[in-house]
């Protein structure tokens, strides 16, 4: 390799455990009492929400809790901005 990393080779060692099934992925990882997140997002873009009703979500088995836009404003975390990934022209 030369001096500098940019525009140089890599040397990829992860991939033969990759490439055979042998590695690990994230979502291969099982934690003991580990809870996974969903986001459900509106269909709608610019829709106004009047109101959520999340009580049949909330009475579904191994539910934890549900938020919405407005638990997130009363515990006062705020928003959080929605990024996308652009591929390069």
């Amino acid at each position: 390799m030369g001096q500098f990393a940019f525009g140089q080779p890599v040397t990829r060692t992860e991939d033969p455990k990759l490439l055979t099934g042998r590695g690990n992925y994230v979502s291969d990882v099982n934690l003991h009492r580990q809870a996974h997140g969903f986001v459900l997002r509106s269909p709608h873009a610019h829709a106004k929400i009047l109101s959520i009703n999340t009580s049949e979500a909330e009475a579904a088995p191994g539910v934890i809790t549900i938020l919405t836009g407005q638990d997130i404003i009363a515990d006062g975390i705020g928003t959080t901005k929605v990024t996308q990934n652009h591929k390069r022209e």
